[in-house]
């Protein structure tokens, strides 16, 4: 207001309208340029929080920081705090259910470290009980770096549902090793001869044991998380669910970035390393 009127009036004749005085006036400015960096801070974390909605904790919110100043996790953790900015993504976790029809050795035995793209793949299925009829998705991700290479959302979990998420694998390396559970589409003739012609390597978890195949189980859990669960979406149309999980993998793949992969998302992190 002063900065306003001051062409025209006095900063004398304009405290005394505002009823303070001249010296209260002047050390209130002093006193707000000097906050200016800690506002200027602020108002970048609150901008990155809801550019991600809410998914990042103040750990990835300091990583990106990081990349533009020198910022320590502990003011980047005050502020969010102090703003209720923290990550609302609350996990929530489902017990996997069904009987193995075939099954072949667990040559992944959990080792989901890999050194080469397209070296190491798992699969799995998860719910989508969102729309007005359940609806299925189906994922391949890469160990490389955690990107998903291939998906199909549908209604029916078939073989020929599976398969068409197989089918849009790239070429591929020798001994590929492809990570699934004992699900009966898994076992199936039809997609275990598709594997074979692939040149794919098979391998399973063990019978109830959904950690074999962790790191497929941590990106359905994120997904469900980051976007039904954390937007309170309990029923909608099919097709808004199938626009919220493609929204979500292209997200996950181009921006959403990961601690392990030295803070880059899993497209930058492949395209870094070539």
């Amino acid at each position: 207001l002063v900065e306003i009127l001051h062409s025209t009036m006095t900063v004398q004749d304009i405290c005394i309208h505002l009823g303070i005085s001249r010296a209260s006036y002047y050390r209130w400015k002093k006193n707000l340029m000097k906050d200016h960096p800690k506002r200027h801070l602020e108002k970048q974390i609150g901008t990155l929080c809801r550019e991600h909605k809410y998914r990042y904790g103040y750990r990835k919110i300091t990583a990106i920081l990081k990349k533009r100043m020198c910022i320590n996790h502990k003011t980047v953790q005050r502020i969010m705090q102090k703003n209720q900015w923290q990550c609302r993504v609350k996990v929530k976790k489902r017990k996997k259910d069904g009987q193995p029809y075939a099954v072949v050795d667990n040559i992944l035995d959990r080792n989901f470290q890999s050194d080469r793209p397209l070296e190491k793949l798992v699969t799995d299925i998860t719910y989508l009980p969102y729309g007005q009829k359940q609806l299925y998705l189906s994922s391949i991700l890469d160990l490389y770096n955690g990107e998903v290479i291939a998906f199909t959302i549908g209604d029916k979990q078939d073989t020929a549902f599976v398969l068409d998420t197989l089918d849009q694998l790239p070429m591929l390396p020798e001994n590929c090793v492809l990570h699934s559970d004992q699900g009966s589409v898994y076992t199936s003739y039809e997609y275990q001869k598709a594997v074979k012609t692939k040149g794919i390597t098979m391998s399973m978890s063990r019978k109830g044991t959904p950690a074999d195949n962790a790191s497929i189980e941590s990106f359905h859990s994120s997904l469900k998380s980051e976007t039904f669960y954390l937007n309170s979406i309990n029923r909608t149309t099919p097709a808004i669910v199938e626009r919220t999980v493609i929204e979500y993998i292209h997200y996950y793949n181009n921006i959403r970035i990961q601690t392990k992969l030295n803070n880059q998302s899993p497209i930058n992190y492949r395209q870094l390393a070539v």
